[in-house]
């Protein structure tokens, strides 16, 4: 029998025999965009109960109804790794938390800092950035996307044992890796102006913050963001 391509996540429970109701816009998108009949079947996901094959049992334009009938895959956590970073431009953040998804990020969590340009963050449309890249790269995992929140909150009311790796530009090409160890950890990306001599300050001053480098090079956030996410997970993620 050949795997269902589309994967379409839903915020309601699975499970043998479950019947699950899809929204509108949900509908119009399976049964008027991608042109499926009823009793064709697809792959569904909701962020907790692994990954389910489904088939159609009811469609039309606006409402439509699938049936679990397979569990396919197993939940499956990502490793404990949260992406701390700054808004920037509309198009690079939703680039961010698109490839965040991809890498295999557990949590979002937007910062305000001095310099940070971006005029504000619509947390409902950067989760659906994360929906969909969850449903394109295979994830059964949907990370959390925090609200913004200042910077200096965020620090101030960081948890006891994660460590939080700060890509520091001013360590281009000098690492700061070595030191470090597995464990529960967080990425933080600053904005595009970079931070200001008082965050930097604050941040060197604190215990739970290890600076590191990116490489030789200053990298714009977006690239930023994505070469620290991967040099994390090469190193203590699942990518080993």
């Amino acid at each position: 029998m050949a795997e269902p391509k589309i994967r379409l996540h839903v915020d309601q429970p699975l499970a043998p025999g479950q019947a699950v109701a899809l929204t509108e816009g949900q509908a119009n998108y399976l049964f008027a965009v991608m042109r499926l009949p009823a009793g064709a079947e697809l792959r569904l996901f909701n962020g907790r109960d692994g990954e389910w094959r489904a088939e159609v049992v009811e469609a039309t334009k606006r409402r439509g109804v699938l049936v679990c009938r397979a569990l396919m895959a197993p939940q499956v956590a990502p490793p404990d790794l949260w992406l701390v970073f700054a808004p920037v431009k509309k198009e690079r953040t939703h680039f961010i938390v698109e490839k965040a998804v991809e890498l295999g990020v557990s949590r979002l969590l937007p910062v305000a800092t001095r310099f940070t340009t971006a005029e504000r963050l619509r947390t409902d449309k950067a989760r659906a950035h994360a929906i969909e890249a969850a449903e394109q790269c295979g994830a059964t995992h949907v990370p959390e996307v925090a609200e913004v929140q200042p910077l200096e909150r965020l620090l101030a009311g960081w948890p006891d044992g994660r460590r939080l790796f700060w890509a520091d530009e001013s360590l281009a090409g000098q690492g700061g890796w070595e030191g470090a160890t597995p464990g529960p950890a967080a990425v933080l990306i600053g904005p595009e102006g970079g931070f200001s001599d008082d965050e930097k300050a604050r941040l060197r001053g604190l215990s739970f913050v290890t600076p590191v480098s990116l490489g030789p090079r200053i990298l714009r956030a977006e690239t930023a963001a994505v070469a620290a996410l991967v040099l994390w997970q090469v190193r203590f993620g699942d990518w080993r």
